[in-house]
């Protein structure tokens, strides 16, 4: 795995100017990937200053930089606040999160995140993790499996969807990304076919990985953390992260946002602590789209703790 093909780093200079990094600060990467951000922000530290990476991934791991000011930890995101006691720290100064998929998990084709590759059903960020995307589509029920595809892939088509892959199961099994594209393909519409496909493996990635449920705990760990004045700073791939961002930076609670309760969306007021510094979200410049087409979807939003 070369660390330098693991991930461009998407709006490099918005994050690292988002962060406000003050060179004896501490700061957190809680999507460290191939490393792209983390080693633009450890050239503004000084000796004083530290950086500390999440990742889950054992490949993040294998190309963590090596540096006195940086630590690696192979840790979900979620547990971030377990962490920082862990290693003595009671607040920190930044915080930033990618979270989109990164290009090395879409092009490394065995990890089973593309349609692009014929390759087992997985979508794992931890490899180590029990559930898979075989298991959801192997054994949720017709409704499970329509109420993922609806809320998580925002597919309106979820219910023909499901309905086919459990007529389909029960003929032969469904175990590679290829067997699965096959058969969701006839379903959509020729002139959405891919992207109602990406929405397809969207949603069961973020149901694999407990996506929606990780980042609410995330936010409300991560502005724990902060120190007054400390910034966060989320870049966000789809709408339904995006949303629960902008509501956790306005104080609305989000507790709300799971598909098991979607029909309860009834969002309660919480104590506004975090205040935006971008007055709307920041989408990439035409120069950063020219550098990095992946950043076509991507939306920052910067907020920082009284």
């Amino acid at each position: 795995m070369n660390p330098e093909c693991y991930h461009i780093p998407v709006m490099l200079d918005e994050c690292l100017a988002g962060l406000n990094i003050k060179p004896n600060g501490i700061y957190l990467d809680l999507t460290y990937g191939g490393g792209g951000h983390s080693k633009e922000i450890i050239k503004e530290l000084s000796s004083e200053g530290h950086l500390y990476g999440f990742d889950q991934d054992l490949d993040a791991q294998a190309g963590a930089m090596v540096d006195d000011r940086f630590t690696f930890v192979r840790s979900n995101f979620r547990y971030i606040k377990n962490w920082m006691q862990y290693y003595g720290v009671e607040r920190v100064d930044g915080i930033l999160a990618d979270l989109g998929v990164s290009s090395h998990h879409l092009d490394a084709g065995e990890r089973g995140f593309s349609f692009r590759y014929d390759a087992p059903l997985d979508m794992r960020m931890n490899q180590a993790g029990k559930v898979s995307a075989k298991h959801i589509v192997t054994t949720y029920s017709e409704e499970q499996l329509a109420d993922v595809l609806y809320y998580y892939g925002e597919l309106k088509q979820s219910r023909r969807i499901a309905a086919a892959i459990v007529k389909a199961r029960g003929q032969k099994d469904i175990n590679t990304t290829g067997q699965l594209a096959e058969l969701v393909s006839p379903l959509l519409g020729a002139d959405r076919e891919k992207k109602d496909l990406a929405k397809v493996f969207q949603a069961l990635r973020i149901e694999v990985n407990g996506e929606m449920k990780v980042l609410r705990e995330m936010l409300a760990n991560a502005t724990d953390l902060l120190a007054p004045g400390g910034r966060l700073v989320v870049m966000t791939y789809h709408s339904l992260e995006d949303r629960i961002v902008k509501n956790h930076i306005k104080g609305v609670d989000n507790k709300k946002q799971d598909y098991t309760d979607a029909q309860a969306l009834i969002f309660g007021r919480a104590k506004t602590i975090l205040k935006p510094v971008n007055k709307s979200v920041i989408t990439a410049s035409a120069e950063e789209l020219a550098r990095n087409p992946r950043s076509r979807s991507a939306k920052l939003r910067i907020a920082e703790k009284s």
